[in-house]
């Protein structure tokens, strides 16, 4: 099992990214939260990893924090929930909100990340209850600075609806997103301000 890897960022997307470990790369699946504190690619890079087993294939989870592969864990060890909708969890609200929401039983909050109904909130809500008290806040990574060029539109809209938005919802919000930021924000920026749209 892999549990961490170190090494060169070959490429990254707001849905997984490749690491580069001694000229193998590993293909590694991460929630925006990372994505978000990723460096350039070319630089070094280093993730939490979780490595997850199936019959017909191995897939690798990457997190910056422990705090979030902790969260991640917690999440996938509920009734219903797969590693795919884990991560789309962790991409729509951090580890410390999430720990919040569960405390303060707010159903709502958890129903409008895509692909959580309200039979999962409800089962989220009942399972994690006496995981999350009294777990305390992780210091976050520094974030790197990102240099973006082109248009970073498309990816956004690619990111959003593979997350679950439809297609519709996405571009609104990111052209909403847009107006606030102005007409050359990076891929990072525009992602976070257009989930916040959907807040």
């Amino acid at each position: 099992m892999i549990g961490f890897l170190e090494g060169t960022l070959r490429a990254k997307s707001p849905e997984y990214v490749i690491v580069d470990v001694g000229g193998v790369g590993y293909y590694v699946q991460v929630p925006l939260s990372t994505f978000y504190d990723l460096p350039d690619p070319g630089r070094p890079v280093s993730l939490n990893i979780h490595t997850h087993v199936r019959e017909d294939a191995i897939l690798l989870f990457g997190f910056r924090t422990g705090a979030e592969k902790e969260m991640f864990l917690l999440l996938t060890g509920v009734n219903g929930v797969g590693p795919k909708l884990a991560i789309n969890i962790l991409s729509g609200i951090s580890p410390d909100e999430l720990r919040q929401v569960v405390v303060e039983q707010d159903h709502l909050r958890l129903k409008n990340i895509p692909g959580v109904g309200k039979k999962i909130a409800e089962r989220l809500m009942l399972e994690l209850r006496d995981k999350v008290k009294g777990k305390g806040r992780e210091k976050p990574v520094p974030v790197q600075p990102f240099v973006e060029s082109g248009n970073v539109f498309p990816d956004a809209f690619s990111a959003l609806v593979n997350l679950g938005y439809r297609p519709a919802e996405a571009e609104k919000a990111l052209k909403r997103a847009r107006d606030v930021l102005g007409d050359a924000p990076s891929l990072e920026k525009l992602l976070k301000q257009a989930l916040k749209m959907f807040g």
